[in-house]
């Protein structure tokens, strides 16, 4: 698919947003298999901190609003993130996409991690199972090595218990090593208008995705910097500082949705998300001019990733 296509069939229409009416609804794009997911996902530490009956609350709204992208992982809240999001999905599970994660790269690690996540999950399978963080080549390495993860990977997709596998990565050089290692169905990476400026970092990742046919999905549209060292973090959820600005917000989601991916997931901030939520409602997408007055604008910030 073309780059104009691909984001005009982001565009609010009946076959996008179904039976959900007016502005409110969130667009979907294809994943892969004629699979579509909401513009923007649910990210599990949404939940982390609010007790079970707002986590209930705040999935059903984000449900109502066309939301069918979760995506959590163990390390959340130290469990917290997947023990309510678990509940909160036990009315929905069969209509949305599930995404889990491991930072296990051993095949045994991961498979215990696995299954406790499908435990506290109440599912019997994730639509997409991903190796968290993958961040240098000694973690490609250990996946990809005899008795690393990729063989569990492997072995939870012939039972069933992982639809879809994937991986999250924080290294360029790195994503674009697994890539070439394995077959897979998406990647998750910072896709973000400082990094992207100031860090040349997210472009290879994307060019590679394109290549093998990976779907791409994004993380950290509305990360600005990093915190300094000394200074108190500004959202207790975010290591970075966000763009919380409603106006430059809107610039950096509108950026990282202007990419080839099929959907963003917002900062685990409540605040955050459901300002997003706002944004993506009435995406349009941005003009190559745009885009780079955006980029220019980054001169001088030091971005949450380099390649």
């Amino acid at each position: 698919m073309q780059r104009r296509d691909f984001l005009k069939s982001t565009l609010a229409g009946p076959a996008i947003l179904g039976q959900l009416k007016g502005a409110e609804a969130i667009p979907k794009r294809e994943y892969r298999d004629g699979v579509r997911l909401s513009i923007i996902g649910f990210g599990g530490i949404v939940v982390v901190g609010l007790e079970q009956a707002e986590a209930d609350r705040t999935v059903a709204r984000s449900i109502d609003r066309g939301i069918n992208y979760f995506d959590v992982a163990p390390t959340y809240g130290d469990g917290e993130a997947e023990i309510k999001l678990g509940n909160a999905l036990k009315p929905y599970r069969k209509d949305v996409f599930l995404a889990s994660k491991t930072t296990k790269r051993d095949a045994k690690g991961a498979r215990r991690e696995l299954e406790g996540s499908l435990r506290q999950l109440h599912t019997d399978y994730f639509d997409l199972y991903q190796f968290h963080a993958v961040s240098s080549m000694e973690d490609v390495e250990k996946i990809t090595g005899p008795g690393g993860a990729a063989e569990l990977f492997v072995k939870a997709r012939d039972e069933g218990k992982a639809r879809y596998i994937g991986f999250s990565a924080h290294s360029a050089e790195a994503a674009v090593a697994l890539m070439e290692r394995m077959e897979l169905a998406s990647v998750l990476f910072p896709v973000n208008f400082v990094c992207f400026g100031q860090g040349n970092f997210g472009p290879q990742i994307i060019a590679k995705a394109k290549e093998k046919g990976v779907a791409r999905l994004a993380l950290k549209a509305l990360a600005y910097t990093r915190v300094k060292k000394g200074q108190p973090r500004p959202y207790k959820k975010c290591w970075y500082v966000p763009v919380d600005q409603r106006d430059k917000a809107e610039r950096a989601l509108r950026f990282t949705l202007s990419q080839e991916v099929t959907a963003a997931i917002p900062p685990g901030d409540e605040r955050l998300y459901a300002m997003a939520l706002e944004l993506a409602a009435r995406f349009r997408p941005m003009s190559a001019a745009e885009q780079k007055t955006l980029l220019a604008e980054t001169r001088g910030v030091e971005p949450i990733f380099r390649a």
